[in-house]
C-alpha cells in the first residue's frame, strides 16, 4: 500500500476509533486527541488533573480500543524501584530468576505518578527513553509499541512530589484536565449510574500502531516548518537574542532540544488525523501548549503576578 492510500485508510481509522473511545469517555475530546496524537507519535503523556476527572478511566479505555497490553502501577510513598521494574528471586533449584514487573506492557498507566519519592519515579527513565530496563546489571527490552501515560494531582495538593526536569523533559505531552460543562456531567451521571455496561472492540494491535508510526516519521515536512519550530522553542530560553520581553521577565529555565524534536513529530501527527499529507505552521501552534507547558520553568515574580505558561507560550507565536 502506497503512503498517500496508508494515510486515507489511517484518518477513517482515527476516526472509528475516536467512535469507539466515546462510548464510555464523555466530552474531553481535545484530551482524547492529544493522548492519541503522542501514542501514534510515540511519545508518552502526563495528565494534569483533580481526583475524579476519570484518568485512569480514560487511560483503560484508550489501551482496550487500541488492543495494546495494559498495566497500571499505583504509586504511593512506599513504592520501591523493584516494584516496577521487577526483581531476581531464588527459584526452587537454588537458580536466580527474573520476574517482570508491571513496567513490561505495551501502555503503562503510572497513577499518581507524584505520590512517590523521586528514587521511584526515576525507575521509568530508561524505559521512557531506551525502551528497555536493567535490571541486577542484566538488560531487557521492552515490547513496541511501548508508551507511559501518567496522571498527575496538581502540585500544591497534600504529600506530592515535584516531578525531575529530565523525568518531565520525556513525556511529550503535558495535558491539562478540565471539568466538565453542565451537560456533560449530567451525561456522565446517566452513564455511570445504571446498570448499562458499553464494551469496548481492540480496532489495532500492537503491529498496526507500529507501523502507523512508522508512516508518521515518513511523512515529509517543509523546511520553513522545522525552522518555525526550532524558533519557537529557542525563544523559550531567556539568555537567548530572540527572546521575547515576557520570556525574560518571567521564565527561569526554557526547553531543550527534545521539545523542537517532539513539536515537528507531533505536528505530522496532528497533520494526518487531519487528512493532511504533511505539517504546516499551524499544526505546530495546534500542538504547541501541550510539548512546552511542562519544560518551561517559571520564576516566583511570574507567580506573583499571575502569569500562565499559557500566556508565555501563546506570546511566541
Amino acid at each position: 500500500m502506497s503512503d498517500v492510500a496508508a494515510v486515507k485508510q489511517f484518518v477513517e481509522k482515527y476516526k472509528t476509533l475516536k467512535l469507539e473511545i466515546a462510548k464510555v469517555i464523555i466530552g474531553q475530546d481535545e484530551v482524547i486527541d492529544q493522548i492519541l496524537i503522542s501514542i501514534f507519535s510515540g511519545g508518552h503523556s502526563l495528565l494534569v488533573g483533580v481526583p475524579g476527572l476519570a484518568k485512569t478511566l480514560m487511560v483503560n479505555t484508550i489501551a482496550k480500543a487500541l488492543g495494546l497490553d495494559f498495566k497500571r502501577i499505583q504509586f504511593t510513598p512506599d513504592l520501591m524501584p523493584s516494584d516496577i521494574l521487577g526483581s531476581e528471586i531464588l527459584d526452587e533449584d537454588r537458580q536466580f530468576k527474573f520476574v517482570k514487573g508491571p513496567i513490561f506492557a505495551n501502555i503503562i498507566l503510572a497513577d499518581e505518578i507524584n505520590r512517590t519519592p523521586p528514587k521511584t519515579q526515576a525507575a521509568l527513565l530508561e524505559a521512557m527513553q531506551e525502551r528497555s530496563v536493567t535490571v541486577a546489571g542484566h538488560h531487557y527490552k521492552l515490547d513496541l509499541p511501548y508508551f507511559v501515560l501518567a496522571t498527575q494531582n496538581p502540585i500544591e495538593q497534600e504529600g506530592t512530589y515535584p516531578l525531575p526536569e529530565a523525568q518531565l523533559d520525556r513525556f511529550m505531552f503535558a495535558i491539562n484536565l478540565q471539568y466538565p460543562t453542565y451537560q456533560e456531567e449530567v451525561e456522565v451521571v446517566k452513564a455511570t449510574t445504571s446498570d448499562v455496561k458499553q464494551k469496548i472492540n481492540p480496532l489495532f494491535n500492537a503491529k498496526d500502531i507500529v507501523a502507523y508510526q512508522q508512516l508518521i516519521r515518513r511523512v515529509p515536512v517543509a523546511d520553513n516548518v522545522i525552522e518555525y519550530a526550532v524558533s519557537i522553542v529557542g525563544k523559550t530560553r531567556p539568555k537567548s537574542e530572540v527572546a521575547g520581553k515576557l520570556v525574560k521577565d518571567y521564565i527561569d529555565w526554557g526547553a531543550g532540544p527534545r521539545a523542537s524534536q517532539n513539536l515537528i513529530l507531533a505536528a505530522k501527527t496532528h497533520a494526518v488525523i487531519n487528512g493532511k499529507f504533511s505539517p504546516d505552521i499551524e499544526d505546530v501552534q495546534a500542538v504547541a501548549i501541550s510539548i512546552l507547558r511542562h519544560r518551561i520553568i517559571k520564576n516566583y515574580k511570574a507567580d506573583a503576578e499571575g502569569v500562565t505558561e499559557e500566556t508565555i507560550i501563546k506570546s511566541l507565536f
